[in-house]
């Protein structure tokens, strides 16, 4: 009988802390036994963290354009109002569809100058062996870390004709295209250098070897071997400095004068709805969101192009 009794309060000892542990250790203990169910729960939590850190500042941007904007001071997380019009009239104040599609060909023509001159980089990088090529791969990314600020004064000096080497003045490349893309294209392409280097050290090379024997050159063999199966890099590659050099500011801003007759980027028609003593905000996040779309939509291609690339390139014979 008292065995009896010893064994009860022992038991009863053994459940009475798994009955006062707390939700958060009884879903350690669980998680400890069930590991799948920490993985699912870090996954749930980053996903919500970066939807709500990604998506927030357009659903922002969507409030407040279709806010009016004299209800614009007693705004909430919910549109006070609703104004569909700011849309269309962001081209009626200002000319924004010639900034967009300054901006276009500024990015587009920066990334065909990264793309070719990186592919020549990235070929003599991942292809070639020569002594001093790992270091050399270093100094260029270490150029792509610095800051823009410190290269706005040397540049807008060439750029505006105030260098003169040999009795030549430098051109005057002030309120042109090449002012925006000379110095965004040149910061953005070592990394373009790297992707690119990646790709093209991965193809073998008895495929080179067999463009050679049949008669064609190495630069004919990068660009009708090397460069196509290296399609994914090469798109990433075009992606991100099409995407960089179309939301650059720094030099969008120094190197015009906000004319949009003046190749001025999408940066200065967003910058068109404020004047010194009143800003449209509406308009601002209006345009904003217009302004994105293009980008938006090229990720989207992007991305399926890439996948597309990677999973034909993982089926050919």
């Amino acid at each position: 009988m008292a065995t009896e009794q010893g064994t009860e309060s022992e038991t009863g000892r053994d459940e009475q802390p798994e009955r006062d542990v707390g939700p958060f250790t009884r879903w350690v203990q669980n998680s400890i036994d069930d590991p799948q169910r920490a993985y699912r729960a870090m996954f749930y939590v980053l996903t919500i963290f970066f939807l709500l850190t990604t998506l927030f500042p357009f659903y922002w941007l969507l409030v407040l354009a279709l806010t009016p904007e004299s209800a614009l001071s007693n705004i909430g997380l919910l549109p006070n109002g609703f104004n569909p019009g700011a849309f269309v009239t962001v081209f009626e104040r200002v000319p924004f569809h010639i900034y967009m599609f300054n901006s276009f060909v500024i990015a587009l023509a920066s990334t065909v100058m990264v793309l070719i001159l990186g592919s020549l980089a990235g070929y003599v990088f991942g292809r070639l062996r020569f002594p001093g090529r790992g270091p050399l791969m270093l100094l260029l990314l270490a150029i792509s870390f610095f800051p823009p600020v410190g290269f706005i004064l040397p540049l807008f000096r060439l750029f505006t004709g105030n260098i003169e080497v040999l009795g030549v003045s430098s051109p005057m490349l002030y309120n042109t295209p090449l002012a925006i893309m000379l110095p965004a294209g040149a910061i953005y392409m070592p990394l373009s250098i790297f992707i690119l280097t990646t790709f093209y050290s991965q193809i073998p090379d008895g495929l080179e070897d067999a463009a050679r024997i049949e008669g064609t050159t190495r630069l004919g063999a990068l660009f009708r071997v090397i460069i196509p199966l290296s399609a994914p890099g090469v798109a990433t590659a075009g992606v991100l400095s099409f995407i960089y050099v179309y939301n650059e500011f720094f030099f969008s801003f120094l190197m015009t004068n906000g004319e949009a007759s003046n190749w001025s980027p999408i940066v200065w028609g967003i910058l068109g709805y404020q004047t010194q003593y009143t800003a449209s905000y509406n308009l601002m996040a209006a345009a904003s969101i217009v302004g994105v779309l293009p980008v938006a939509i090229l990720v989207v291609v992007a991305q399926e192009k890439i996948v597309s690339g990677l999973t034909s390139g993982a089926l050919k014979e």
